[in-house]
């Protein structure tokens, strides 16, 4: 019901944005999170945006450089990532919380894209 898309391979520095289409019309009921999960890491979790764009939070690691947004229009989310570090690089993976739950919690998503691989070189 989630599909990412967007990620790729660039160098430090860089931008990329990916995308979370949702193919439920209840999909602007939904708060969007987004999580990651690098080799051998836990997935940490990264941002989330409230269900009518006006609440968002961002783990401190990436604060003050991604912004999430949304488009109800278009059932899509976006997570736009500017000057990339390599340790940023991980799976980045969006999930839908029906409940609106708005947090950090992974148990508090219940739909989950298939994740999208972001490599960012040095």
């Amino acid at each position: 019901q989630l599909e990412d898309s967007g990620g790729g391979l660039v160098q430090a520095g860089a931008s990329l944005r990916l995308s979370c289409a949702a193919s439920e019309r209840t999909f602007s009921s939904y708060s969007i999170g987004w999580f990651r999960q690098a080799p051998g890491k836990e997935r940490e979790f990264v941002g989330f945006i409230g269900w009518r764009a006006i609440n968002t939070n961002f783990a401190d690691s990436v604060k003050d450089r991604f912004t999430i947004s949304r488009d109800n229009d278009k059932n899509t989310a976006y997570l736009q990532m500017n000057r990339l570090k390599p340790e940023d690089t991980a799976v980045y993976y969006c999930a839908a919380a029906t409940t609106g739950y708005r947090g950090s919690y992974s148990n508090g998503y219940d739909y989950w894209g298939q994740g999208t691989q972001v490599t960012v070189s040095s």
